[in-house]
């Protein structure tokens, strides 16, 4: 059977050239079920398309007659379509865009079962809308069994991928596929060859904590450019994820990627907020996105905003980085790489 990786396609890396942003809108669902934490995550939504509209196009899907109302939070020049919606993670529910360097484009569809069946996720129409977006964008798509999400993925475009142990091992997604296996799938799926796998995400991605992903790498650790990975630090013992962070950023020091480079880490000081809606914090700046000349980061009214600020300039000197409010996308289970999905260019321009 043929792989995205047999036909030539791989994930490129996320500070490629895009040709467009895919969101999501929120729509009345148990993450939202109260009407002014729906309103107050349209709002932050609609920021986020915004910034990342001043560097790149944009398209929001929308439930059934909702665009009007999108529209008006939205603003001018962003696009949207309407499709049926559970939730509005679009790195999570979307396609995962391949190239093959000759102008095509292809699109994984993993399976999606609600973040691992979690009691209070509905995932019906959700588990659909990659193969939507797929096609409204023109990709080849391919289906696969295994059970993924975008936010549980990271790669550098040559060859490495980050992983969790609790996402694509946990029983919750792909009971009894051993290590081997769901590697394969992963590398055949987006063309990589060495998997770096963390042992979990951060605390309060788990049960009891709201709604958590079971330990997204997104929220932990993301490539940079080759070579060189931002980590999420916790530098306050009080908090339970010091031991979690400090684990993964020795991990990543100790590996090399699939070029056989030994990876540089670039510690990222969480916010100073130890705890948010009545639990520990997981506010983390490596959460944010990368797109056409610019840097889309997470911003948390804290302290340690301008440090993070400061690193992810230096970091990308030839990019225009933006700070929006992303506490209400947290308080939902998420932030801004959660909501955003490239669809990389497949042509020179």
């Amino acid at each position: 059977m043929n792989t995205p990786a047999s036909d030539g396609f791989r994930m490129p890396a996320e500070w490629t050239p895009h040709e467009r942003t895919w969101m999501a809108w929120p729509s009345p669902n148990p993450t939202f079920a109260d009407p002014g934490d729906l309103a107050a995550a349209r709002t932050a939504w609609a920021e986020v398309a915004r910034a990342v509209r001043r560097f790149e196009p944009v398209t929001v899907v929308c439930g059934p007659g909702q665009s009007a109302q999108a529209r008006r939070l939205l603003g001018p020049g962003i696009d949207t379509v309407e499709r049926e919606l559970d939730d509005a993670w679009m790195r999570d529910v979307g396609p995962t865009f391949l190239t093959d360097g000759a102008g095509r484009l292809a699109a994984v569809d993993w399976t999606f079962n609600g973040w691992g069946a979690q009691e209070w996720a509905r995932w019906e129409h959700d588990a659909k809308i990659a193969a939507h977006v797929a096609d409204l964008a023109g990709a080849r798509t391919y289906a696969t069994d295994l059970v993924n999400e975008g936010g549980g993925i990271h790669v550098d475009g040559e060859g490495t991928v980050l992983l969790t142990e609790t996402v694509q091992l946990g029983p919750e997604r792909n009971p009894g596929r051993s290590r081997a296996e769901v590697e394969a799938e992963i590398h055949a799926h987006l063309g990589t060859r060495k998997a770096i796998w963390l042992p979990r995400g951060l605390t309060a991605d788990y049960p009891p904590y709201g709604f958590g992903t079971l330990g997204h790498v997104d929220i932990v650790a993301a490539f940079a450019r080759p070579g060189v990975v931002v980590a999420h630090h916790q530098p306050d013992p009080a908090h339970p994820d010091h031991e979690v962070t400090r684990e993964a950023i020795g991990l990543l020091r100790g590996e090399t990627d699939a070029r056989g480079r030994r990876l540089e880490v670039v510690e990222v000081p969480a916010p100073a907020v130890l705890e948010a809606d009545g639990h520990w914090a997981d506010y983390s700046y490596i959460n944010h996105y990368l797109c056409n000349g610019g840097v889309v980061l997470c911003g948390f009214d804290d302290p340690r905003d301008e440090v993070a600020t400061g690193i992810f300039r230096r970091l990308f000197p030839d990019r225009t980085v933006t700070q929006v409010d992303a506490r209400t996308v947290f308080a939902g289970g998420g932030g801004i790489h959660c909501i955003t999905q490239q669809q990389p260019r497949t042509t020179v321009r």
